[in-house]
């Protein structure tokens, strides 16, 4: 009897450290990123995890909203920002494995039209009477919305643009309206402009980059991430120079 109850104890202490370590293998890095990371950074973490064989589940909205959620205890393991501004305010709260977030890519703005509206994207579009409505990310939430105020701004346009502008939450809804017809044309990111889908459909205008102050967009690893090793890993294959290349390729200039 003795023995048997023995086996058992053994072999419950076998069962709860395979349970544990099924449970640790399956756990995914947490990623909270910008929306305009959305058509770019899902094949680069299928990469990442046959590369590394870490799982990665990332959550894509407004950068404003996702270090509000980080703030409120959202369990996120990095955060991937269009900007520096609020990973920065994350690291103040105390929330962040470091005192200030990384640089690992700059945004570019452009405007964006569909093929059948025959609205040729330019600044010129910009002063036409011809475009009625324009979709624009909640300068509030988005640092691709805040751009584009401060390029409208430089322009002498935002006044008389301010009716016609439809906002969206983030950059990835403004490029929806545009695509959609619920706007005219759309001042979105470069990295939603050159999707399939938006090439297949529009046509874009790079915004001269002097009219806005630069999209620095910086990531961070936060401090109560359980993985904060594996965080750090991902981070590190974004900065790699094969990885930076391919941001190029979708929109992102390189951090270097």
């Amino acid at each position: 009897m003795l023995a048997v109850k023995r086996f058992l104890s053994i072999f419950a202490v076998l069962v709860a450290t395979f349970v544990s370590a099924q449970a640790n293998a399956q756990a995914a890095l947490r990623v909270a990123a910008a929306a305009d990371l959305e058509p770019v950074l899902p094949p680069i973490l299928a990469e990442f995890k046959q590369t590394t064989g870490i799982s990665v589940e990332a959550t894509f909205k407004s950068s404003a909203v996702l270090a509000t959620q980080i703030q409120n205890g959202a369990p996120f393991d990095i955060f991937f920002s269009a900007d520096m501004s609020f990973p920065q305010r994350v690291a103040d709260s105390g929330l962040a494995a470091s005192t200030s977030p990384i640089l690992y890519a700059k945004g570019t703005l452009v405007l964006w039209t569909r093929k059948d509206s025959r609205l040729t994207p330019s600044l010129d579009l910009l002063r036409s009477d011809q475009l009625k409505r324009l979709a624009i990310a909640n300068p509030e939430r988005a640092p691709y919305g805040r751009a584009t105020v401060a390029a409208l701004n430089s322009l002498k346009l935002y006044d008389s643009l301010k009716s016609k502008l439809v906002t969206a939450d983030n950059i990835a809804q403004a490029a929806q309206f545009a695509d959609s017809g619920n706007a005219d044309a759309g001042l979105i990111s470069l990295t939603s402009a050159m999707t399939p889908h938006m090439t297949a459909n529009g046509l874009y205008f790079v915004i001269p980059r002097d009219l806005y102050p630069a999209i620095e967009q910086g990531a961070i690893v936060l401090s109560k991430s359980s993985q904060r090793a594996a965080a750090q890993k991902l981070l590190d294959y974004i900065l790699s120079a094969p990885v930076q290349m391919q941001l190029s390729h979708h929109g992102l200039a390189p951090a270097k």
